[in-house]
């Protein structure tokens, strides 16, 4: 386990000594989970910091009519719970389940202020922050500044430069764009159709055509 940490960012600047005891210590620890299954249920305390070894989960909250509202995605190398572990508020705020198997890292608070004392983890914990509070800034901005039309766009637009094409192939389902987005899939289905009609999208299945990339429609 110590060779797999140390090829990770995150500790390939920790004294080997240092991840040796907090391993032995089981301060430092991993567990799989499979794809579906809740890591964290909202409201209920952050005891450890987790690094995404592998896989992929989000963070969701539950609207007043059921439906999901995805607000953020974590990937490889992603952190979580960073920003609980040390605050008087240290309840998650949502439920994190993984969308694919999963693999994390968990570390003990008495293990981060450990790690905390090496500049190198140091620079790589603020760097994980602020890009957790970026992409915190940026969702909170599609919810509350743009339509849903401009936020496809810019979806869209992101995946094509992504792909390198101009003919993208969706990632995710139709349900899983929608609660991305905070919508019902009603809503997401009658924009897309409005797009198409108007000749900004061409749709077939999973493939979406940007027609809009080079002024048509």
């Amino acid at each position: 386990m110590i060779k797999e940490l140390k090829r990770m960012p995150f500790f390939s600047e920790t004294d080997l000594k240092v991840l040796e005891h907090l391993i032995q210590e089981k301060q430092i620890y991993k567990r799989s989970y499979h794809k579906g299954a809740t890591v964290h249920e909202q409201n209920t305390e952050c005891y450890v910091m987790d690094v995404v070894y592998s896989g992929k989960l989000v963070a969701y909250s539950l609207t007043p009519n059921g439906s999901e509202s995805v607000v953020f995605e974590f990937e490889t190398g992603s952190i979580i719970g960073a920003n609980l572990l040390f605050g008087n508020q240290n309840r998650y705020p949502m439920n994190i389940y993984c969308t694919y198997d999963s693999v994390l890292l968990h570390i003990s608070k008495s293990g981060i202020s450990e790690l905390l004392k090496g500049y190198g983890f140091v620079m790589q914990f603020v760097q994980s922050l602020s890009m957790n509070a970026q992409g915190m800034n940026r969702k909170i901005a599609m919810y509350t500044q743009k339509s849903l039309r401009e936020n496809l766009m810019d979806y869209f637009l992101a995946l094509s430069t992504q792909q390198k094409t101009n003919w993208v192939v969706l990632t995710v389902t139709k349900k899983q764009l929608a609660d991305y987005f905070g919508v019902q899939r009603p809503s997401l289905f009658r924009e897309l159709k409005r797009m198409k009609d108007e000749g900004l999208i061409e749709i077939a299945n999973k493939r979406i055509m940007i027609k809009f990339l080079n002024g048509q429609g």
